[in-house]
């Protein structure tokens, strides 16, 4: 009866590992919005981290995270890094590629609760006087990340932030135009 029980049990885990390994390593994200407000706009709340606060969804989650701001104000070069509670971590963020009213590309390195990489994107395609807003997030994970991103269904917690954030932006941005 033991060993039946036992069998059963690596057979369990023989088909988890299997699960994982064939899932992909490719983590992609993305959400859009549209905003009743010009590209300029919204482009200038995204390529400032200063902003973020008015509008990223992970800065309610520790109204009391520590930030950090270096290199240039806004655009290419300015970082953000953040320590906080156990919901948002610490890591640092840096605005890789700045392209004004169309594109902005951060790199995303996070040191807690685990080490990591991940990119995102905002893309902003202006349509007349509104601003359709795609964010984008990338990532490749390995085993771990994959049976983690398995198990807490992580395409849809951050999708929900991502739309969370989106939401956000589009009435910061729609009431200060």
């Amino acid at each position: 009866m033991l060993k039946k029980i036992l069998l059963v049990l690596v057979a369990l885990v023989l088909v988890f590992v299997l699960v994982v390994a064939l899932q992909p390593s490719e983590f992609h994200v993305e959400r859009s919005v549209t905003v009743d407000a010009p590209a300029s706009k919204v482009f200038g709340e995204v390529n400032d981290f200063h902003k973020w606060e008015a509008w990223s969804p992970w800065a309610k989650l520790d109204p009391n995270a520590k930030v950090n701001f270096e290199g240039p104000e806004a655009g290419e070069g300015t970082a953000m890094s953040w320590a906080g509670n156990s919901e948002v971590g610490a890591g640092k963020m840096t605005l890789v590629e700045s392209r004004p009213d169309e594109l902005v590309k951060i790199k995303i390195d996070f040191t807690e609760p685990f080490e990591g990489t991940s990119g995102a994107q905002f893309d902003f395609k202006p349509e007349g006087d509104k601003t359709d807003v795609t964010w984008s997030m990338n990532d490749d994970h390995n085993f771990l990340e994959k049976a983690m991103c398995l198990i807490m269904n992580g395409k849809k917690m951050v999708g929900e932030q991502m739309e969370q954030g989106l939401t956000k932006l589009k009435q910061v941005s729609e009431s200060q135009s």
